[in-house]
């Protein structure tokens, strides 16, 4: 049985981690709260965008960023943290991101990393990198961001890449967040009657003339919305993994001091008897 002295050190050990979690999970919980906001914020903005965008992408347009070509030159932009202590967080972008470079092993890739984790990963596993973006994913930039669509834009229309694909956490709720997969270019157009342009519309300028200014304002949104979908589901992440971290540390102090007091009883127990037995000898 370990002394009652390693005991209680493994105890106020513990307690000092547990002060740390609790702490990293209040500020993480913050950070939450604030990514929160500026996500449903950008959302409802978003959202009209793309209702705006459907009416008119409708039909029978035909531009070059949404042609379809077979994929020989392949854009992959992944998004992870840049700290750790998130749970599987990093490990599920990089999976994922394995998963992508296997599919297109026998293509050319161009690989963006958003964060400092997952671009450690790929340096580990002899993976190239294009271009990291380190600051980002700690604090979202639109500019930055903007201008890395800006670039993909260019390079999608000039055929120097066929397919961007975007690998992210989608932030569901606190409790939920949701690997993403999909296509950024070419561009996706609405199929569904529903959404189809109504011709009564009088359009000042031209519906072309807004589709060409809408078009590439919406790709380098859709990266910004991705950017703040990982940043909250990172907090997120993090904040229930410093909770179960915390949890955990009570039952550990709770179990340990259960061990504490039994081992100090049965010290005080054994000198009991041994004075007892004395005094019987005596």
């Amino acid at each position: 049985m370990a002394s009652l002295k390693s005991i209680k050190e493994r105890i106020l050990s513990i307690r000092s981690t547990r002060k740390i979690t609790s702490a990293m999970k209040m500020v993480a919980s913050a950070k939450l709260h604030k990514a929160e906001n500026r996500i449903s914020n950008m959302m409802l903005y978003s959202d009209s965008l793309y209702h705006v965008m459907e009416c008119l992408l409708s039909g029978d347009y035909s531009g070059s960023l949404s042609e379809n070509r077979p994929p020989k030159r392949i854009a992959i932009i992944a998004f992870s943290s840049d700290t750790a202590l998130c749970g599987a967080f990093n490990a599920t972008v990089f999976r994922e991101l394995e998963k992508s470079l296997e599919t297109y092993k026998n293509e050319e890739i161009q690989l963006y990393t958003i964060g400092k984790k997952v671009y450690d990963a790929t340096q580990k596993a002899g993976i190239t990198v294009t271009q990291n973006f380190e600051k980002l994913a700690e604090k979202p930039d639109y500019k930055t961001i903007a201008d890395l669509g800006e670039s993909l834009i260019r390079q999608f229309e000039t055929y120097k890449i066929d397919r961007v694909e975007l690998i992210y956490h989608h932030f569901k709720s606190a409790g939920s967040q949701a690997m993403v997969h999909e296509n950024l270019l070419p561009l996706s157009l609405p199929v569904t009657k529903e959404t189809e342009f109504n011709t009564d519309y009088i359009l000042e300028p031209s519906r072309d003339e807004l589709l060409e200014v809408l078009i590439p304002k919406s790709i380098k949104l859709k990266l910004y919305t991705a950017l703040l979908d990982s940043n909250a589901s990172e907090h997120a992440a993090r904040m229930i993994s410093m909770q179960v971290a915390t949890d955990n540390a009570d039952q550990l102090i709770t179990d340990l001091t259960l061990a504490y007091n039994k081992s100090r009883q049965h010290a005080i127990t054994s000198e009991l008897l041994d004075i007892v037995s004395g005094s019987l000898n005596q």
